[in-house]
């Protein structure tokens, strides 16, 4: 088969000096004197790859994701994950929150009565605040570039519904995409209402251990909710209680018969039952995939690097080297650390790098080899440092500078395709207990920005040490995070974002942290 030959280099753009040039054939570099070299892309297996800046995940035509179910059921559990999911693999998506919507027009919040049916001055300010919330939908959909819109509301009746089909669909021609949460177990309702409503990241219980004695608490409690502030956690429990049965005497759940022509899904009892009906086109069909992987079982997720590696203490990237001493020595901290830890059915995975396997190899606990979990593929300028790939190539060097997280090195990857490898990774996370995940700065950059939900432009800019165990707990609508470092020296491999695009500033390597114990 002919390869026809390419005008400029692999990664998209017209020969320039210090860059890859020439036809795939041609094999060679060229310097900034116009002296040829032979190319190290001949000895790396050529890959095909999307042209640099094309996106993984094109939104067509804008998409609705509309929220269903009684208060306390998960919605906004689900509509914030959905939405952080969303935008991690490059999808523009924001969250409308109807109550927020509520809370800008009414005074400070009096009682359940509100939420009656029969009141209805309060019925009448409620859907005008609908009406709001889905005319700054529209707006932000139709003027501000975004792609997918989430609104978060019970939209418990079929009323409701129709309002919203009638302006998404037909006045707009959006699509549109339902989620029900349904959920008649006690418990888990009972702990929604206390985790989130009552029993808030802002919340003390009076005369708790971890309330201080002079705290204003110790008179009354402050709950998460701003309906609830002020109140004490059982009058609140009570309120909130009432208020749900008000929601109860005019809940309409979504009707495959009556409401044949609405795309949805419901969850029952969150995940332990799904139900699809007419979802239509890839965006709705990977809401569907990742809500069915969603589970809210109390777990921790553990996150380090692997041990130190010679290629780390003279600074190259890449390759597929061994630990050093001190590496090593992390390892067996690791062990210890974990073994102390006690964790119940804990499972460790690693990349197919045997620098992870070699610091994973003295924890007794069952475990996997992901090749998803690689380090970034450096493509050419793979065991290089980057003093060396300045040097060799200033263009491309400047230019991974200017836009790092969609810079695709010359026939290897970029963060971008790397978030795009690492979903299957998320998914199988956000099934899994306790996991213990020994990977790569660039992969575990990729990882916390999900958890943490960081944009883009920051993700590949996220500090991740050596010999440090990053410790992830979910809670309510987020991710707590602690950095525990271990105690072994290394070398510090972390580059900060530069001023001045294509320089070394601020950058000096090898340079060795003593980590406190």
């Amino acid at each position: 088969m002919d390869i026809p030959e390419i005008s400029g280099c692999v990664c998209g753009r017209r020969g320039e000096v210090g860059s890859l040039s020439g036809s795939i054939g041609m094999g060679s570099w060229s310097d900034k004197n116009g002296a040829s070299t032979p190319s190290t892309s001949l000895l790396t297996k050529n890959k095909p790859f999307p042209i640099r800046g094309e996106r993984a995940n094109c939104v067509n035509t804008p998409h609705v994701i509309v929220m269903v179910g009684l208060p306390a059921r998960g919605k906004t559990y689900m509509a914030k994950k959905l939405t952080r999911y969303l935008n991690w693999i490059g999808i523009k998506t924001k969250v409308f929150n109807l109550g927020e919507y509520r809370r800008r027009v009414t005074q400070k919040y009096k009682n359940h009565n509100f939420f009656r049916s029969d009141n209805q001055e309060a019925m009448a300010l409620r859907q005008r605040c609908a009406l709001d919330a889905l005319e700054d939908v529209c707006e932000w959909l139709d003027n501000e570039a975004g792609e997918v819109a989430v609104f978060d509301a019970t939209n418990t009746t079929m009323l409701r519904r129709r309002l919203i089909y009638e302006k998404v669909v037909v006045e707009m021609e959006y699509k549109l995409f339902y989620v029900e949460s349904i959920c008649d177990d006690p418990s888990i309702i009972e702990s929604n209402i206390r985790d989130v409503k009552i029993n808030g990241p802002d919340y003390y219980r009076p005369g708790s251990s971890d309330c201080p004695a002079d705290h204003p608490c110790s008179q009354e409690v402050k709950v998460s909710s701003p309906d609830y502030s002020g109140m004490t956690a059982e009058d609140a429990l009570s309120d909130f209680l009432q208020r749900i049965e008000h929601y109860m005497d005019q809940y309409q759940p979504l009707d495959e018969e009556a409401e044949d022509h609405l795309s949805f899904m419901k969850i029952y009892n969150t995940g332990q039952k799904v139900l699809v009906h007419k979802h239509e086109g890839h965006i709705q069909a990977r809401i569907v995939y990742y809500l069915m992987n969603t589970h809210v079982t109390p777990r921790t997720i553990y996150l380090a690097r692997h041990g130190e590696s010679h290629h780390n203490l003279v600074g190259r990237i890449g390759g597929d080297t061994d630990l050093t001493k001190n590496g090593e020595r992390f390892g067996e901290a690791l062990a210890q650390y974990i073994r102390e830890q006690d964790i119940p059915k804990l499972r460790v995975w690693t990349s197919w790098l045997k620098r992870t396997i070699e610091t994973a190899k003295g924890i007794d606990a069952p475990q996997e080899r992901w090749k998803a979990l690689n380090e970034i593929d450096a493509g050419i300028c793979e065991e290089m440092t980057y003093a060396e790939i300045k040097e060799k190539f200033p263009v491309d060097f400047a230019s991974r500078d200017q836009n790092k997280f969609s810079y695709r090195y010359p026939r290897g990857e970029s963060y971008e395709d790397l978030v795009a490898r690492l979903e299957p990774v998320i998914m199988e996370l956000e099934r899994q207990g306790n996991v213990l995940l020994i990977a790569h700065q660039a992969v575990l950059r990729c990882l916390l920005a999900y958890f943490l939900d960081k944009p883009s432009d920051e993700l590949p800019y996220i500090e991740v040490p050596l010999h440090t165990v990053i410790k992830l707990t979910p809670v309510a609508y987020g991710c707590k995070v602690e950095y525990l470092p271990l105690g072994i020296p290394s070398v510090n491999t972390h580059r900060p974002k530069p001023q001045i695009p294509g320089t070394l500033e601020g950058y000096e390597f090898p340079q060795v942290l003593d980590m406190d114990l």
